[in-house]
Order: C-alpha cells, then structure tokens, then sequence
C-alpha cells in the first residue's frame, strides 16, 4: 500500500514547496495524508461533475491543479452545490491535494508544457525568480572516521550538484583539545592536552535537507562535541518562477501565431488584442491561467506575442496601446496539465513500485462554450 503523504512527497521533490506564490492555497484541500490510495485521478479543477467522476470510478485521492478551496469555509450547507461537493468528498473517503503555482513554477511543469506546445525554444522564466537558500558545511573528524562520515552525509542528500552525487572536499590538518574533567572523549583522557590528525570534511546541500544532514553528521561523528562550521553559500540550486519567454522556431505573423496557438493548445477559439495582425512575431511569452496584470513583464523581455488567460475589457485597452499583441484563449488552456501529470504519476508509480491505478478525469471543466 501507498499512502497519499508518500505521493505528495514524491511530487515535493518535483516541486518543493518553497516555490508555491505567498497565500497560494497549495496543498491538502480535503482528506487525510494518511490515507492508503488504491487509486488516484487528475483534473484541472475539483467540480462536482468531476467529485461524481471520482465517485463512480472508485477514486480515493484526487491530484488537482487548481485547489478545491480559495477561501476558507465556515459553514457547510448543502443547499449550496459547491459545498454539497465537500460533503460527498469526504462522505466517500477521498483525499484532494491542489498543486496550483507549485506546478505552475516547477521546471518541467506548467509553464514549460505550454511553452512547448506553442512552439517555443530558448526560454527563460518570465517572471521573478525563486532559488532555495543552500547551505556548506564544514565538519572536522578524526582521519580514520573521515570516509564514513563523507559516505553518511552523501546518503543524506548533501554534496549532490547535477548529476553527480557524493561530492565533497577534504583538507588535512591537526586538531588539539584539552578533555576537562567531566569530558568522555572519544580520543584522549581528561586533564591531558591532545593532538589528533583530522580532516576538515565539506559538502553543500539545500536548505530543505538541513536537519537531516545535520542528524547523519551527529549520527556518524564520532565526538562528543563535534566541531563544525555552517553557513549559507550563493549560486547553487535549481532557479523555479512562473511563465516563460522564448523564441519561435519560425517567425511568422501575429494573425498566423493566433491561428497556429488555437490549434495548438486545441481550444475553439481565442481572444486576440493586436494593433497590426501583420506584425511580424519572433519572441512569445506564456503564463498560464489568469496574467493579464503581467503583460508589462513581458513588454520588458521583448516579447512580441504575450498568451494568457481572462484578460479583461480594461486591461486590454492599455494592451492594445502598449503595442504588445496578446492571444487570450481562456483560463482552460491550463488543461494540458491533467494529461502531462498522469504519464508522470505512472511512471512515478513505476519507479517507486505503488500499487496504485492512475487515471486522467474526461470532465471538461470549461464554465465557456462558444457558439
């Protein structure tokens, strides 16, 4: 069996949760992390057409982009669909977990599944981006205990740059110490002054692996007082933030990008705010959901072309006059989610040995239809 709390750590280590947007309403919605999944279902939104899905599919955990809950809930009335919604989800046992602007900024997430299916090469992040704080340690121990501790700290996590792991650096040196009376050294007796041949052992690590690095070097030292240095260290660690800009393989108009996004993200149609449909795009910026508020970022890193969902009346005038040509196909075309996140859950699935059956929901949650 596995537990929901051992997939969503699964994805943390896709997504950690320090690149979720502040007061975004990321994770358990509804549910228990404790909870055994037999099987689990992906969805853009947690609807009730989508909650009856789960029900009629024996679904016991649902991973959804967009969280069930936005606001809190102070009541639970029945009367009120979305609320009834609530009440069958817990009635049947089922756990719903929203990954929102974690999957948005993960690398090899949202915001790059869009990315390239419009076509994009090159890209950046577009807006600010997130680094998690990294740590060096630098630890002395005597020369014969110095391999097992490098080897301890490695299976902890630290020293891992890139594809490599286990990385370290060792310095020779001498280490003097004077056991006081109630002292229980490990080398030496009390009351003696000692010198011991040490290394100086350093590894880097990241900030969300601290404590357990921290308990494998007091776990695998063999002082009673260890001596070692921490501190934070700069330009390590994989860069996350939302949106990308790039550029298209072959430059065409803004009438003839429109196009080519509509079929592209495989909607019925899209919004399109342009001065001259004429104008020649090289450089596309994407943000998926509701960005029209970041056109000006785009604006600022040159894109010709800027494709986001629910723009409004007002905001597109001031669009409109800034030159920036923007293609609006609606918040749904975040869709692509569900379907990118089920091939990796099953393969996650794969590598971990879950017993579990993973399935895509076929509820198309687009509240818009054009006629």
């Amino acid at each position: 069996m596995v537990k929901v709390k051992e997939i969503v750590n699964r994805f943390y280590r896709f997504a950690p949760r320090f690149i979720a947007e502040p007061n975004d309403p990321v994770g358990l919605q509804l549910g228990d992390m404790e909870h055994e999944v037999k099987k689990m279902m992906l969805t853009l939104d947690v609807r009730p057409d989508v909650v009856k899905e789960a029900i009629e599919n024996d679904v016991d955990f649902i991973f959804a982009h967009h969280p069930a809950m936005f606001v809190p809930v102070h009541q639970i009335d029945l009367s009120n669909p979305q609320q009834k919604m609530y009440a069958n989800i817990l009635k049947h046992g089922i756990t719903v977990f929203g990954a929102h602007t974690l999957l948005d900024n993960a690398n090899g997430g949202t915001s790059d599944w869009l990315a390239e299916d419009l076509g994009l090469k090159d890209c950046e992040i577009l807006l600010s981006e997130k680094q998690e704080t990294w740590y060096k340690l630098a630890v002395f121990v005597p020369e014969n205990d110095a391999e097992k501790l490098r080897n301890a700290l490695g299976a902890a996590g630290a020293g891992k740059l890139g594809n490599y792991s286990h990385c370290s650096y060792s310095l020779k040196g001498t280490g003097r110490f004077l056991p006081e009376d109630a002292a229980n050294p490990y080398i030496g007796t009390p009351g003696k002054a000692e010198e011991v041949a040490e290394q100086k052992v350093e590894v880097v690590f990241p900030a969300h692996l601290k404590e357990k690095v921290l308990d494998a070097m007091r776990k695998n030292h063999p002082y009673e007082e260890i001596a070692f240095d921490l501190y934070r260290v700069e330009g390590l660690g994989e860069k996350y933030g939302m949106g990308r800009i790039g550029n298209l393989r072959h430059p065409m108009t803004v009438k003839e990008y429109a196009e080519f996004a509509k079929k592209a993200l495989n909607v019925e149609g899209v919004r399109l705010i342009a001065k001259d449909q004429n104008k020649l795009v090289k450089k596309v910026a994407v943000l998926g959901g509701s960005g029209s508020k970041f056109y000006g970022d785009a604006l600022k890193k040159g894109a010709d072309v800027y494709v986001t969902g629910d723009v409004t009346y007002h905001t597109a005038h001031d669009i409109y006059e800034s030159g920036l040509a923007v293609i609006d196909p609606g918040h749904y075309f975040e869709s692509v989610c569900k379907y990118r996140l089920t091939d990796i859950f099953k393969n996650w699935a794969k590598e971990e040995n879950w017993p579990i059956e993973v399935m895509t929901s076929r509820i198309n949650t687009n509240p818009f239809k054009l006629i």
